[in-house]
């Protein structure tokens, strides 16, 4: 942090008149978790067509920082189909859009605001801070800065200073209170005794998220902050600065908390949490971006297919929601198994082919042709087609069951012959062979058609639920279908 005043250096805000202009700003600490999409999803709906919409880093916090995550951000946002105009991959007028390459810009409006009396340098050690806040804690008082040195002489801070002794930046909250008229609640009102005189600028020359935020949406020109409702208390410390630097403020929109099933905040017992999560779990961009954009929004009519486009078209801030979102995975699960059979049959190929790497590329199509009906998340085709690709082996009690030893053997006995044909026909041989070996009675006879069809399907897959049982014989191949039935009848003939 300079010793100068250095404040004049900021440079101007960009003007844009009439765009309107969002942004995400991420803290690159890990994988992008659920809600932190949202906001994205909700400010790249939001900026519209006609608008901009920004990616900005947040990597101050040096300590969590993780520099890998830059790049897995980026592929997670363009995964769900969001395009950003301006951020640290494309430049743009506001460059750069990295927060750690911007530090001038806050150790300016820091000086400026230290030079009107709007900050102050702290001295105080983090010692010193830890015991005020366990005293506080033990009178079960709420923690915050005592204001030690918030009348230190002028000259004293600035020989304390120029000595070397470290400081911070904080916020001298003004008495009175602050308003201002949130886009998804309504009015709001803090008295400023209330808010903490909050640390701006850090000892290392690095912003806090606080003074961060007000400089870069300023310069910017942020028009609208959508972010959770999390970060209300922090509302009224960043109006403070924006006036303090005599800067007009963006509008904001907090908006509701996601929770889970149980209305309890969401943890890892509710299941998955980040993106990369979902997304291993087989759910589509699409599914996830429809399923995200009802957590805290409503279009108002019964609809609840919505693709990105059309989300963009529809989302307003006033069908924004200010009560809390469930996290419901049973209607994740639903609005996936819609968008998969909303997909063209060569188009799911390729989604599922991450999923079944073991598959040849032109069993693919067959085999999205066969699963697109029966799944609801792209990783249960492995199971559900594991039969192609390692062979069965079912014991003797699995194979037969409902049926007799003898009777499983009667009729496996006339299946090799059977599979040599027209699959087309095949289900049809089948039955009139089942009805043939069931007898006369028609109930007996149905009976014995259902428990030979069950067979036939043990003996060739090893599960009771399959695909279709021609297309899951065409999918293996009749020669290796004819030998598993082979094996299946040594199995039963094994049995004394």
């Amino acid at each position: 942090m300079s010793s100068d005043l250095v404040g004049d250096l900021l440079p101007e805000r960009v003007s844009l008149p009439g765009q309107r202009r969002l942004r995400f700003a991420p803290s690159p600490t890990g994988d992008l978790h659920i809600g932190n999409v949202r906001t994205a999803l909700f400010s790249y709906c939001l900026a519209g067509e006609a608008g901009r919409f920004l990616i900005r880093i947040e990597d101050t916090d040096q300590d969590r920082y993780q520099a890998e995550s830059v790049p897995r951000y980026l592929e997670t946002i363009a995964w769900l189909g969001m395009h950003w105009d301006e951020g640290p991959d494309r430049g743009g007028p506001c460059q750069p859009y990295v927060e750690s390459e911007r530090l001038p810009f806050f150790q300016a409006a820091a000086d400026r605001l230290v030079g009107s009396g709007a900050a102050y340098f702290c001295f105080c050690s983090k010692e010193r801070l830890d015991q005020l806040r366990a005293a506080q804690r033990t009178a079960g008082l709420p923690t915050r800065y005592d204001g030690h040195c918030r009348d230190l002489p002028g000259d004293e801070s600035r020989a304390r200073r120029s000595g070397g002794e470290p400081s911070v930046v904080r916020l001298r909250v003004p008495a009175g209170e602050t308003r201002w008229d949130d886009l998804v609640l309504g009015p709001q009102l803090f008295d400023n005794e209330s808010v903490d005189d909050q640390v701006l600028l850090k000892s290392d020359g690095f912003p806090t998220y606080h003074l961060a935020q007000v400089v870069d949406d300023h310069l910017m020109g942020i028009t609208e902050v959508v972010r959770g409702v999390e970060w209300l208390s922090s509302t009224p410390k960043h109006l403070i600065t924006y006036a303090a630097l005599g800067w007009q403020p963006p509008r904001f929109a907090h908006v509701a908390l996601v929770l889970g099933p149980d209305h309890s905040k969401l943890s890892k017992r509710h299941g998955a949490q980040t993106v990369n999560e979902f997304r291993d779990l087989g759910y589509l961009p699409e599914a996830l971006v429809n399923f995200l954009a009802f957590l805290g929004w409503s279009p108002g009519t019964e609809e609840e297919i919505f693709d990105l486009a059309q989300l963009r078209q529809r989302m307003t801030f006033e069908r924004l929601q200010s009560s809390p979102a469930i996290l419901d995975q049973q209607r994740l699960d639903y609005l996936n198994g819609v968008w998969i059979r909303k997909l063209p049959v060569e188009q799911l190929a390729q989604r599922i082919e991450p999923f079944l790497p073991q598959a040849a590329p032109e069993q693919l199509i067959p085999i999205a042709a066969m699963v697109q009906e029966r799944i609801r998340r792209l990783d249960q085709v492995p199971g559900l087609l594991a039969f192609a690709f390692t062979e069965p082996a079912p014991d003797a009690d699995f194979l037969k069951g409902k049926l007799s030893r003898e009777e499983a053997l009667a009729f496996l006995q006339r299946v090799p012959e059977l599979l040599a044909g027209n699959t087309s026909q095949l289900m049809e041989k089948l039955r009139e062979l089942a009805h043939e070996q069931g007898g006369s009675d028609p109930a007996t006879a149905k009976k014995f058609t259902q428990g030979a069809m069950r067979v036939l399907r043990v003996a060739t897959t090893g599960a009771e639920v399959t695909p279709p049982l021609p297309e899951s014989i065409d999918l293996i191949g009749t020669a290796a279908a004819q030998a598993r039935v082979q094996r299946a009848l040594e199995v039963l003939g094994a049995v004394s």
